[in-house]
Formats: C-alpha cells, structure tokens, sequence
C-alpha cells in the first residue's frame, strides 16, 4: 500500500513517530539509517581523459585517425626508400583531429550539469519541524523521514511527504507534473487507487515545490534519492546517449569504403607482386614500391576530409542557430534536428505561455475583449478579495490565477478610467475580515469597507457561487451556456458574487455565515486560460507539411490537454487522447501499435515520456523532446534531441538538453529543423563531390597499373588532386545556403542511407564516365598530346573534371545548376583560385610538380573537354524535369 493510500495513523506507527510530537532527538539517527538522509548521491564525474578518448571513438574521428595513420606509414616509407615525403599533409590530418576533440570535448563535456542542476533545488534552507514536541528550526538536509513538517504560503517543501492537515492548502506542481494550475491539497482526502497519478494525489505533497496558498503540517515519506525528484535524477543520470542517425551513417558509410578500399589496395598489391614476378623483377625495392602504391590506393579511397567537413558545418551552423535563438549545446544535434520525424512536446511553457491570462468574461454579456472591463462589482472582488501580487516587472507572486485577474484589472478601462491600481484600490479601502479560499467551502469570501458601506465579496467555482445567488432559471441557462463555452476551450471560470451587509457581526459564527452566504447578487465570471503562444499555430502546421508529426505529453488533465490539440488541429483524422493511466497496463507491443493513432497523453509521468520516446526511437523515428520542467528532463536527454526553453525552463531541462530555445518559441523548432536538413543536404553535396573523386581516382590508378601502366600521378599531383577533394574547394559545398522547398520534403528516417539511390547512380555514372575520358587520353591521346605534356595533360584534365563536377554536386536532385548557381558566393571565389592555381601550377611550378607548361590551344581543349562533365549532367536533368 502507497503512503497516499494509507490512514495518517497507520502511516505514522509504520514511521515510528507522532503526528503532536514528532519525532525525539534519539530517533533521528537510526531513521537516517534506515531511510537515508535528505540529500542527492552525487555521480563520480567523468575524467577529462575518458572524454578524451569518448570524444575521439566517435565514427567518424576514428576515420579521421585512420587516415592520418596511413598517411604517416605512406611517408615514412617514401623516406625510407629515398622517395619524395611530405610530412605536412600528416600534419595536416592530425591537427584536424586534436580540432575536431578540442571542440567535442568543451561542448559536450558537461555530462554531470544536469544532475549538479537538480541537486541546485534542494539547495540548503531552513525548515520548520516539530521535534520533541517542539516547533524548531532545522536545515533540509537534516530532514529524515518520520518528521513532522510546518509548510505555509511561500515555502519550498523540502522532502515527500503526506498532510496530516491543511488549510487552503494549494502546490506548485509545475516542474513536477506539467499542470499549469496550482494543485488543491487535502489532508483528510483518502484515494484508493493505488494506481492515481501524482497530479491527483491531493494528499500529498512532493520536494522542490513550492506552497502557493494556505497552510498545513506533513509527516517526511521520502528523502533524497527516494523522492519523487531523487526518482528523476536517477533515471537521468542512467540514461545513455545513443548515437545519433548521422553518426550512425557516418559510420556505415566509413566501414563500408575502407573495406573497399582495402580490397582495391590488396588486389593491386598482389597484382603488382606477380607482375613483377612473372618479368623477373621482384626486387626489395619494388615491393616497396607496390606497397606505396597500394596505401596511396587506400589514401585516395578513405574520404579522409569527411570529419573535417562535418566538425566545419556543424561548428558553422551552430553560430547561424544561435542567431536563430537556437543555442545548440551538443554540435551533433544541429545536423540530427533536420532528421527529426516526431516532436515529443510538453504543453504547459512549450506550447503555452505558462502564464494563466483572463481571455474572456461575463458581466452581463459575454466579452471576448478584456480591456472592457468597466463593472465596479468586479474591479472591486478581484482587487479587494485577493492576497497575490505582481511584481514591478509583471512576474506574478503569489496564486497564479489571482494574479491573471489582477493583470486583468491593470490592463483594463475600468483601471485607465479610476487611476488607480490594485494595491490603491485595496489601501482606499478597509478589508475588516477574510475568509481565505479552502478545497472543502471552495471559495473566498472578503467583507469590506467600500464608500461607507460594509460589502461582502464572494468568488469561487460557478456551481459553489450559483448557490448563494437568487438567479431565474433563464438567466443561469444563459450564463451556464457562456461557462460551457469557456470550458470547451481549456479556461478555467472563476465567478464573483456580492451583498451589503447591514453591519458587521461575528461571521465566524456558522449560522451568520450561512446567512451572509445567502442572497446575494450575482456579478459575473472570469474566464481564464494559459494561452498558446502566438506562433505556435503556423510552427504546427509548418511541422504537419515537413511531415514531422506532433505528439503532446503533458501533466495536465485531459480536457485541457484535447482542448488545446484541437486548437492545433492535431486530433483530426482519427488521432487519439488519452491519459497515462490509459496506457500503463499495455505491453510495448500493444503501445507500439497504438502510437501512431494517439496524438495526447495526458497526465504523463517522466516514466511515461521516458516509455514513449524509447517505443517511438525503436521504430526508426527520429524523435526530439521539447520542454521546461524538471519531469521533462529524462525524456530530453533520452531523445535523439532534447529541446528545452531558456527563458522559462528549469537548469535540469536546459542542462538535460541538445538545444536552449533562447527565445521560448516553438516557431524557433521549426527554423532550426530547416537548418538541419540544410547541414544534412549540405553533407551529402560534400559526400557526392568527395566520392567521386574517390571512384574515379581508383578506377584510374587501378586500372593503369592493371593494364600495365604506370600510375598516372605523382605523389604530389596526388596531393595536389586530395586538397581539391577534401580542402577548400570541397569544404565550401558545406556553406551552400537553405533552400526554399527544404520543408515541403518529408524528413530522412533514421535507417536510410546516407547516399540515396540516385547519389549513387550520380557518383558510379560520374566517376565511371570522367575514368573513362581520362583512361582513352592516357590510351589513344585524342587531344592530340606530345609525350612530354602527356603526364601534365592527364593531371590537369583530371583536376579540371573534379573542379566543375564540383557545381553538379551542388543540386541533389533534377534541378539545374544555374537556379542558385550565384547563391553560395565563397564557393565561387574559391573554385575560381583553384582553377587559377591550377593553371599557376601548370605553367610555373613544373620543377615541384613533374609538369610541363601547356599551350592555350590545349588549355582549351582541356576546359572544353572537363566541362563536358556538366553539359552531359544538365542533359540528364533536363529529360528526368520533361518526365
């Protein structure tokens, strides 16, 4: 049996204490000892060397590492055997990979935050308690379980525990449970079902909350770790991050072209070896040799540029999404957003304002527009019969709800037209007695002076305020259809009664009041909601066109929660809402089959986000987790990205998150999904470029040393052709701009691969025809070549292909090149230096390059003859676009 379920006696003589007394100096001790103390286990923080070497095991740093190691071994040998070495590009490769660990590990060595954040809410305060049958002053981390507990307005509760009494008694459960509207507590309350969600559990009250309303005295359930809190921190600091969809592909792709590449290498090696054999030349020297050859073979297959470009792009982008109000945290997650298929969303601070707001109200007549408010009667019940405040910068301290009704009042007609505020109206004005609001009479009652008469001001539920007024059964129908109307729309109606009392009696007397309570003058209601922020409304439907779909896991009731999704339009075409409890009982496959339909899950616990994410990742969905409270953070750190708000979230969403929403807007989401499938698409232009370069050098050396050739350059035209491949030239195809029709695309599943079908096609189709250009002037010299121009002819035609294959690798699909041909500017700059330092190379370098200079005639040719690579791509497009 659950605490919440118990009697207050059988609960105290389970815990060994006493409801009056509360527990002696003796006891303290051995409950410690067997309950635990009322702080957090704190993890033992990585080293900086396991980041370190967490940071370089990533897919795509080890291939980098690869790469840097075969380079290494290509020049040490060519050293050793007296050939040309070039240490620099070794050089190169691993100050790319100290780079690419250096950022990894500032931005994402921070695993520890969120938990040091949550072990922030219980930082230490002093708490009332009864001990020894005296009230004293304790600090919370001497809290053990079996204490008895003072808590009134204000305070933060220090530890799990149930009422033993209660007066007005109201808690900020927010963080916890995701309801936006305090929770009612009631200490005499009984629940049977051990299965009541922690939102309903009124006679309980949880650690890190805070106390909104009334008073009341608890007994300690839970401590630290076995708090509902301690609960979350565990499973977050349990949580291990999964790779994500790009990593994940990174790594396939990389595994998949180092097997072949090793395959061609050895294939080569072992061909060289027989040839050498069969003419009697097996010499030390030229096995050597054929091993150079083979690693050269690997070097120019291993797309060593690859980590490179991912840790430039992402680093780059990461600074376009802060200017976004995206502050990406973990550099990985500004590329996997663009994948995201399912949005996970917290309703209270994500898609609403979290900030309870008066939308609507009847005082008479039903008015949707709140500045006109001019009714006397209700200017004075909201500013008299209150006891919140809202601060010079317009937080609101106190009941949310009554600080609406008092930024109502600010903001109305009724206020511009008097000149005065609430807190004038309530000093012009004597409250002789107060009846504060309790969840058993459920409403607040205020007698006042107000211009020499004594007025008795009610407000409370409709039902409870109906019942003290003489109304006619029209004129309720009337205003019970407005309250319906309310209702149906998520708002919460607050009505507002008054009556002259003749004089001032002792109306703590039951029987005078009772008969204040009776006959009084109904004035009206106020409706109010916790809006949905202004942008979310095209944020959504930008979502449902992106074919990303919304799924909301809230803490709040079900009616607010459908109430909202249909404002959304996310129910239609048969989607499901439903509450946690629902779904508690169902196995995963009968939830996995459900998940698809259900678009709500009201009253979700963090245990249920937790569920629902991992059911959704299972499916191959690439699942991102918005929100703002503390119950949020599993789910955000269990997501492929968890997005928290800046402004209003908690430090443990933020610190459990991939990316800060600096500005709260979920509109924010769907800019940065934009940029994401950019960062994605921009990948894949890079992927494309690279590996054709890759296919055709491997087909051309291969090739050439299979048909008995030499290999067709030197070490440094080979260097020369891998800047083009992986330097500037490549990494510029990273920085192409987003394109409009981004998100009328639907998103990239998680299992699909990197290089789409028709990537394919264009890099086997591509290289293959650039190979066999280069192989039939290698073979016939159709341009017309002298032998000692021979070698420079192919090194250009070769380098010159690559440079203007460049531009068809800049449209992934059938699209021309010359719609955005002008778009990315800094790739044209830098196409242009290549192709100048090409001909600067040609003509003036022939001492380092083993070139000789070329005529203009010929330099024609060569650029006709490469260029022809993008008239034949454009031929292509052009009959797929008329298909």
């Amino acid at each position: 049996m659950k605490e919440f379920q118990e009697n207050t006696r059988d609960l105290l003589e389970r815990l060994n204490t006493d409801g009056s007394v509360g527990l002696s100096t003796g006891q303290v001790d051995a409950q410690r000892e067997r309950y635990g103390s009322n702080t957090l286990t704190k993890e033992k923080p990585e080293s900086l060397l396991k980041r370190i070497a967490e940071a370089a095991s990533e897919p795509m740093i080890l291939m980098l590492i690869m790469a840097g190691v075969i380079a290494l071994i290509v020049n040490i040998i060519r050293a050793t055997t007296g050939s040309e070495a070039d240490f620099l590009e070794c050089l190169g490769i691993f100050a790319a990979i100290f780079l690419s660990v250096l950022i990894t590990v500032i931005m994402e060595g921070k695993s520890a935050k969120a938990f040091e954040a949550l072990s922030k809410i219980s930082d230490d305060t002093m708490i009332k308690v009864i001990r020894d049958g005296n009230t004293v002053l304790l600090s919370q981390k001497d809290i053990v379980v079996g204490d008895i507990v003072l808590i009134a307005t204000g305070d933060r509760v220090p530890a799990d525990g149930r009422l033993l009494q209660s007066s007005g008694l109201a808690s900020d459960e927010s963080a916890l449970t995701g309801e936006s509207v305090p929770a009612k507590k009631d200490a005499l309350l009984l629940i049977p079902d051990e299965k009541t969600p922690l939102a309903e559990r009124a006679n309980m009250v949880y650690s890190g909350n805070y106390i909104t309303s009334g008073y009341g005295k608890m007994v300690v359930t839970a401590v630290g770790d076995h708090t509902e809190f301690g609960n979350i921190a565990r499973e977050l600091t349990s949580v291990e991050r999964a790779s994500t969809p790009l990593q994940e592909k990174l790594a396939r792709l990389g595994k998949t072209i180092t097997i072949l590449g090793i395959i061609a290498a050895a294939i080569v090696f072992v061909s060289e070896l027989i040839s050498f054999s069969l003419s009697g030349g097996l010499t030390l020297e030229a096995v050597l040799d054929a091993f150079v050859t083979s690693i050269v073979l690997i070097v120019a297959a291993v797309p060593e540029g690859l980590p490179t470009i991912v840790a430039v792009s992402l680093s780059i982008n990461i600074i376009k999404l802060s200017k976004q109000n995206a502050l990406v945290k973990k550099m990985i997650a500004s590329e996997t957003v663009g994948c995201i298929n399912v949005i996970c969303s917290d309703k209270t601070g994500t898609l609403t304002e979290n900030k309870m707001t008066v939308s609507a109200f009847y005082d008479g007549e039903w008015k949707e527009k709140t500045g006109e408010l001019h009714s006397d009667w209700l200017v004075h019940n909201i500013c008299l019969n209150t006891t919140a405040d809202i601060s010079p910068d317009s937080s609101f301290i106190g009941n949310p709800t009554e600080c609406a009704m008092l930024s109502f009042y600010q903001n109305s007609k009724a206020c511009k037209i008097s000149g005065k505020s609430y807190k004038e109206e309530r000093s012009d004005h004597d409250v002789l007695h107060a009846f504060p609001f309790s969840s058993e009479l459920k409403h607040m009652t205020t007698i006042s002076k107000v211009d020499g008469k004594i007025i008795s001001y009610v407000k409370g539920s409709p039902e409870c305020v109906f019942s003290m007024c003489s109304l006619s059964d029209d004129k309720r129908s009337e205003i019970e259809a407005y309250i319906v109307k309310a209702q149906e729309r998520a708002m919460r109606v607050i009505a507002f009664a008054h009556k002259e009392l003749m004089e001032m009696k002792d109306y703590e007397d039951e029987l005078h009041h009772n008969a204040m309570e009776k006959d009084m003058v109904f004035d009206g209601f106020v409706a109010i909601s916790d809006p949905l922020r202004a942008d979310v409304y095209d944020a959504v439907k930008h979502c449902r066109m992106a074919g990303v779909d919304l799924k909301i896991l809230t803490g709040d009731n079900i009616i607010t929660a459908t109430a909202i999704a249909n404002e959304l339009h996310i129910l239609d075409n048969g989607r499901l809402a439903v509450e946690a409890s629902e779904i508690a009982d169902m196995n995963d496959d009968e939830l996995l089959q459900m998940l698809p339909k259900i678009s709500v899950i009201a009253r979700s616990t963090p245990s249920t986000k937790m569920r629902v994410v991992k059911l959704l990742k299972s499916q191959n969905n690439v699942v991102a987790v918005t929100g703002d409270g503390i119950n949020d953070a599993p789910a955000l750190k269990n997501a492929d990205v968890g997005i928290a708000m800046g402004i209003s979230g908690t430090e443990v969403s933020k610190e459990a998150s991939d990316i800060v929403l600096l500005d709260d807007s979920f509109s924010t989401i769907v800019k940065a999904i934009a940029w994401g499938r950019g960062i994605y698409e921009n990948f894949k232009r890079f992927i494309q470029f690279q590996l054709t370069v890759n296919v055709s050098s491997v087909i051309v050396v291969f090739t050439s040393i299979i048909l008995g050739f030499k290999a067709p350059f030197t070490a440094l035209q080979l260097l020369w052709i891998n800047i083009i491949m992986d330097g500037p030239p490549a990494l510029t195809l990273g920085l192409e701009p987003i394109y409009d029709d981004l998100m009328n695309r639907p998103p990239t599943g998680r299992s699909d691969n990197i290089i789409s079908k028709t990537m394919f096609l264009r890099i086997g189709l591509t290289g293959l025809y650039i190979s066999v250009i280069f192989l039939c002037q290698y073979m016939f010299n159709f341009l017309g070549a002298t032998d000692q121009e021979m070698t420079t002819v192919l090194f250009t035609l070769f380098a010159l292909f690559q440079l203007f294959n460049a531009f068809n690798c800049r449209e992934l699909h059938a699209t021309s090149i010359f719609k955005h041909l002008l778009k990315n500017r800094i790739m044209l700059l830098v196409i242009s230096i290549t192709f100048l330092l090409q001909i600067l190379i040609i003509q003036f370098a022939g001492a380092f390059f083993g070139t000789v200079p070329l005529g203009i005639i010929m330099w024609l040719k060569i650029f006709g003859l490469s260029f022809s690579v993008i008239i034949i791509s454009e031929l292509v497009k052009l009959l797929i676009r008329r298909r």
